[in-house]
């Protein structure tokens, strides 16, 4: 699987752009802005998508459909398929490889790549990559990320108590930014019950239920 080809191939060199190589020279801008602007329009064609594709789920089936495919652990997947890890820009100090790499980080450059499509030739184009990369085989790549979801089932749990949704709060973030270490709070009736560590804050948020879990 290829990246899509640029207008302006400086937006793509943009998306693959850690900050940590702009600091140490070599390049004029990294990708914070793309990957913000990215993450925004992944988000809207996916809610899009799985509100098209189920229109028998509800609001909580939806929002764990599109939370499955636009999770840090699928998007990292998607950055290998693309061949992204070889490709981006980084500081010498930080480079690693392929399976040196935080998923976090590769999951935000392919937000970025995102961002920059979008940028380059507009909303339609940026859908289209979406849906031609990411929401192949949609179904699978759901069913498989639920059957690993530990917030669904907590909240299950919670919920059949008679209790609101758990609240997941994030109250560390450590580690240099190529290696982020997040730790997640989960919450349930504003009682602090479990906390969890992770690459991104996904994982530290499924490690918290996790954790909550062992304890029910």
């Amino acid at each position: 699987m290829n990246l899509p080809s640029f207008k302006n191939p400086s937006l793509l060199k943009q998306a693959l752009t850690h900050r940590s190589a702009v600091n140490e020279g070599r390049g004029n801008s990294h990708n914070e802005r793309l990957e913000f602007l990215g993450d925004a329009v992944l988000e809207l064609v996916v809610s899009e998508f799985v509100y098209l594709k189920y229109p028998e789920y509800q609001e909580g089936k939806l929002t764990q459909s599109r939370t499955a495919l636009v999770r840090t652990e699928t998007l990292a997947k998607l950055a290998t398929e693309l061949d992204i890890p070889q490709n981006i820009f980084i500081s010498k100090g930080e480079k690693r490889d392929l399976e040196g790499y935080n998923i976090s980080l590769l999951a935000d450059v392919v937000e970025a790549v995102i961002g920059a499509i979008f940028i380059d030739k507009g909303f339609n184009a940026a859908k289209e990559f979406i849906y031609s990369t990411l929401l192949v085989n949609a179904d699978k790549k759901i069913k498989s990320a639920i059957k690993l979801d530990s917030k669904s089932k907590y909240q299950e749990i919670v919920q059949a108590k008679g209790y609101n949704s758990p609240i997941y709060k994030i109250i560390d973030i450590s580690g240099p930014d190529h290696q982020r270490i997040f730790t997640a709070e989960v919450i349930v009736n504003r009682k602090p019950m479990a906390s969890g560590k992770g690459a991104s804050k996904q994982e530290a948020e499924q490690k918290a239920a996790k954790s909550a879990l062992e304890m029910v």
